[in-house]
């Protein structure tokens, strides 16, 4: 079976621990593999919705070895997550639209897969992110502000899939990118497109050592240099280099 869903509208949760362990290489009861979005421990898909306190946990480990593994999943209008821990390994915390369309067969199975792509606004303030790759992704606008980006493993923190035309994607407002004391020097990065107008803006944010002199990749896609919005405003720390960051991103 999988995880838990939250579909109420204008209730606040508070103090919860929501707890799963299901992964994309896992076999479902209909005998095709979990893939990345049948794998969620709550998927929330109400509106003007509240996580107070909340604990959501993805326990099934690495993604060399289980895949992707997702612990939130937010496809909901005006969402906001306040004094929360999040804890996975990829893909920790997906926060909807998915793309337009699939890449390889059964991408999207799931919940949401032939739904309409709504644009959707999350607000996460004062959060505890875990993860290793790509552990924060998808299409939303969304804030955060005094969070912590914690790697535990080399990778990626934000894949964003920000729909053409948005005006926003992941904006990171005096957040700390860290990491665990295993995970090597320069091993990690800020962020790569999993969509080609994927956009991040980075205000005031303290970047850990883990942070690769580069800072952001392009997923090997050389035609997103001109249609991406990488940005760092006031980046501070061992990881901020402002001469090692690659054309396509803005340093200010």
């Amino acid at each position: 079976m999988e995880g838990i869903r939250i579909n109420g509208d204008n209730e606040i949760i508070q103090g919860e621990h929501f707890t799963g362990s299901h992964y994309a290489r896992e076999i479902h009861p209909d005998g095709r593999p979990y893939h990345t979005f049948r794998s969620y421990t709550l998927l929330a898909e109400g509106s003007h919705l509240v996580f107070k306190d909340c604990l959501f946990e993805n326990t099934a480990g690495s993604g060399e070895k289980v895949g992707q593994a997702v612990a939130l999943y937010l496809d909901g209008e005006d969402i906001r997550l306040e004094d929360c821990i999040l804890k996975g390994h990829q893909d920790t915390l997906f926060l909807a639209p998915l793309p337009l369309k699939e890449m390889e067969p059964d991408g999207f199975l799931g919940p949401k897969q032939f739904f309409p792509r709504a644009e959707r606004k999350v607000w996460v303030k004062n959060c505890l992110i875990e993860g290793s790759i790509d552990f924060i992704f998808g299409g939303a606008t969304a804030y955060f502000e005094n969070c912590e980006f914690r790697n535990v493993e080399p990778g990626y923190v934000f894949a964003p899939c920000t729909p053409e035309g948005v005006e926003e994607g992941f904006v990171a407002r005096n957040c700390r990118f860290t990491s665990d004391e295993k995970v090597p020097a320069g091993s990690c990065y800020i962020g790569r497109p999993w969509r080609s107008h994927g956009k991040v803006r980075l205000e005031h944010c303290y970047l850990g050592p883990h942070i690769n002199r580069a800072g952001w990749d392009d997923w090997g896609k050389s035609e997103a240099h001109s249609t991406v919005e990488f940005i760092e405003k006031g980046s501070y720390g061992p990881g901020a280099c402002p001469e090692g960051r690659p054309e396509y991103v803005k340093v200010c």
